[in-house]
């Protein structure tokens, strides 16, 4: 019964190989199907070049296994607390892309510095805090989504679907697994760009913010007009 959420889940964590932000197993994507009430997800440690539909994992949102022979993602926790408490998310993604874990690595934001970053964040890309000792010796995964939660306390995780585990490396979410993957590519562009922009000019400021409204806007939201209707 979950054939097509499994083929969707499947093909979302292969796109992490086309778009090359992956080496060996270091990524997972997951989809939730609200209305069953299940999430489906990639195994643990299985290499993407032996991944089929047949071997992702159902759950429901209690991490307790519907259906497969395999264990999950080592990340389940994390990606199925972002499901409790994001309501409005599909998918979620995770993976150690290199330009956006350099930031995670350094606890550092990525600062809004053009309008290519405007386009699709509305605003800087968070970083959460440092976890605890505490933190990371019982249930870490756990922990890992709970920081990320509290982190977006007061920002809307629609309007920025990214975010920096310090570091570790960065989460994405969209309206299904493919759209979390794509989220995953455009912050590891937005990166790449700004750490070349602030090597050129150290000094150089945040966008101003009526430039960054007017980018945001023109694609999000009710009074969009970028694209074909």
């Amino acid at each position: 019964m979950y054939e097509q959420l499994k083929e969707r889940v499947c093909k979302a964590n292969l796109e992490l190989v086309e778009h090359k932000l992956i080496v060996f197993t270091w990524g997972n994507v997951s989809e939730i199907d609200r209305q069953a009430g299940v999430v489906a997800i990639k195994p643990s440690g299985v290499g993407y070049d032996e991944l089929t539909a047949d071997k992702i994992v159902v759950l429901d949102l209690n991490g307790n296994i519907v259906d497969g022979e395999f264990r999950s993602s080592s990340d389940t926790a994390t990606h199925l607390e972002l499901y409790r408490n994001f309501e409005g998310i599909g998918g979620v993604c995770h993976t150690h892309s290199c330009y956006a874990t350099m930031w995670a690595q350094a606890c550092k934001e990525i600062p809004c510095l053009g309008t290519t970053h405007a386009d699709h964040f509305n605003g800087p890309i968070p970083v959460t805090r440092i976890m605890t000792p505490q933190e990371i010796e019982k249930d870490y995964e756990l922990n890992t989504g709970k920081v990320i939660v509290r982190r977006f306390e007061g920002i809307d995780p629609m309007q920025i679907p990214v975010v920096l585990v310090a570091n570790h490396g960065p989460f994405t979410w969209g309206c299904d697994g493919h759209d979390a993957v794509r989220n995953a590519v455009v912050l590891e562009h937005v990166a790449k760009m700004a750490l070349g922009t602030l090597q050129i000019n150290p000094q150089q400021g945040d966008v101003p913010q009526p430039l960054l409204d007017k980018h945001y806007l023109r694609k999000h939201g009710k009074n969009a007009y970028y694209g074909q209707k």
